[in-house]
């Protein structure tokens, strides 16, 4: 807690005297990083994260060190009504502003499509690293490089950046032209290419593929099947992997293939920590993991201020503070976006709207994914759906076959369940295979060998999160309106009054023992 404690005190400094602090440690190499911030630029519903609060850190930071690198592993973008407004340029902004030094693409950074992503990272001052990306039949061509080395003093990092496989995570016609190749190979190979070529130190690679996706490859098996990653700092799974807790220690330090350490890293999402992760430049090649702790962004810092972050916060908070103050409904109790109660609401009323669409509807499939943010008790506005419901997707409804839906819930079971409205109930298991075992709809088995009216999003429909058996499906309709504007009718519809939100709470997937 050494560390957080000197950054509490540093920050309360004025910017003059941290700029006359001298500079120490010029054996070390800091690396600050960030992923899955998700456009959340001022504090969350809890109070957590905020951008001024991690300059205050940065700065700290790099006010302390001769070397310090910041880097983002993606997902900068997509969650909050920053996004919603601006596409993506604000952003990009404040990361000019903090200065991020290398960055690679998530998957959220392609929701507005190829196009519209071009255009925004042209204001990106960061190096952009995408390996495993070949983006040259793009409009993306000539803004990413394959690997970067950094020099400090006489040691030199190589860097590398990895990706998901965008077929069955990002919408169709979202990466046109983007060609992917194979995590560990390709990894491997770039990585075998810097240490023996280049003659790189360290390879350090930053990913945007999970940690332990269920039936793909994560930072976990990306780790122990390298030879020559040093470190990966990874995102994607929101996973917080905190080294002052035995299972953040555990799920860290992993070997490689030649049994070497392999540092592996995660901050969570949201803005709500920064990883710092401190590199010894004279114990490289050593049998040594580096230093590594999670520092939380929070109210302790408030007291810093940097007009120029400050100016362009105020800049693009004002349309966000407007949608904030439009009220739409209410709710008798807070709602989080993990909570059965608004991912319940959800599907019911998918279901509601898919009947309205095409009568015969049977039942409703969301996936939790889709429901970014909750709700508070009491009044909540337009902005509060839309930062729930974010994503352009409409509501559709499609003839699916029984075996296919049984292969879209099993998919759904390998990552606990998904929302399915209240005539659906669902026992599955886990482990290695996770498989929906016993489905029934309105009380009775889901039989295979019919035909069934489903209601659900058209990125679902097209095989978005791995429902490819929904991709087999006939569409019957489609909804007229985006989700949110769909749901903002519902919500002020008829009487012009409010209404109050309410869902069931039941589990709608039980656990087989």
């Amino acid at each position: 807690m050494k560390p957080i404690a000197h950054l509490i005190t540093a920050v309360a400094l004025s910017a003059g005297m941290l700029a006359c602090t001298p500079k120490e440690h010029s054996d070390k190499l800091i690396i600050l990083h960030t992923n899955d911030t998700h456009s959340q630029i001022t504090p969350d519903r809890n109070g957590l994260g905020g951008v001024m609060r991690s300059k205050a850190v940065i700065d700290s930071i790099r006010n302390k060190y001769d070397n310090v690198l910041l880097v983002d592993a993606g997902d900068a973008v997509q969650g909050t009504l920053f996004f919603y407004l601006y596409g993506g340029r604000a952003e990009q902004e404040i990361m000019n502003n903090l200065g991020v030094d290398i960055r690679i693409l998530g998957n959220h950074e392609f929701d507005n499509g190829i196009d519209s992503l071009a255009a925004v990272l042209a204001i990106s001052d960061a190096e952009k690293l995408a390996t495993n990306y070949d983006l040259s039949q793009t409009p993306l061509n000539g803004q990413f490089v394959s690997s970067s080395i950094k020099n400090y003093g006489d040691k030199k990092i190589g860097f590398i950046g990895i990706n998901l496989n965008p077929d069955g995570m990002i919408s169709k016609g979202n990466y046109d032209g983007l060609k992917f190749e194979p995590i560990v190979a390709t990894a491997n190979a770039a990585a075998k290419k810097l240490k023996n070529d280049d003659k790189v130190d360290a390879v350090i690679a930053l990913s945007h593929i999970g940690y332990t996706p269920a039936g793909l490859v994560g930072d976990s098996i990306l780790a122990v099947n390298s030879r020559d990653i040093d470190i990966i700092i990874g995102g994607h799974s929101h996973d917080v992997i905190d080294p002052a807790t035995d299972k953040g220690d555990h799920r860290s330090h992993l070997r490689n293939l030649d049994n070497r350490p392999v540092l592996v890293v995660q901050t969570g999402k949201a803005g709500r920590k920064l990883g710092k992760i401190e590199i010894d430049l004279d114990k490289l090649g050593s049998d040594t993991y580096p230093d590594y702790e999670l520092i939380d962004i929070d109210s302790r810092f408030d007291s810093f201020n940097d007009s120029a972050l400050a100016t362009t916060i105020a800049r693009y908070s004002a349309g966000v503070d407007s949608l904030m103050h439009l009220w739409v409904g209410s709710t008798n109790r807070q709602l989080d976006n993990s909570d059965n109660e608004l991912l319940n609401f959800f599907a019911d009323y998918v279901l509601m709207r898919g009947k309205e669409l095409a009568p015969g509807t049977d039942f409703a499939i969301v996936n939790k994914g889709g429901l970014r943010d909750g709700l508070p008790q009491g009044k909540f506005s337009k902005g509060h759906i839309l930062n729930i419901f974010p994503f352009r997707n409409y509501i559709t409804v499609i003839d699916v076959n029984g075996k296919d839906i049984k292969d879209a819930f099993d998919t759904m079971a390998r990552r606990g369940g998904d929302g399915v409205s209240d005539n659906v109930k669902v026992t599955y298991t886990a482990g290695d295979t996770p498989e929906a075992k016993h489905i029934t709809i309105d009380g009775k088995e889901l039989d295979p060998n019919k035909t069934y009216r489903i209601a659900t999003i058209d990125y679902l429909a097209k095989g978005g999160d791995y429902m490819t058996g929904l991709t087999h499906g006939t569409t019957v309709a489609d909804s007229p309106r985006l989700v949110y504007d769909d749901l903002l009718f519902y919500l002020t519809q008829g009487d012009g009054k409010d209404k109050t939100l309410e869902g069931k709470q039941d589990n709608r997937w039980t656990l087989e023992k």
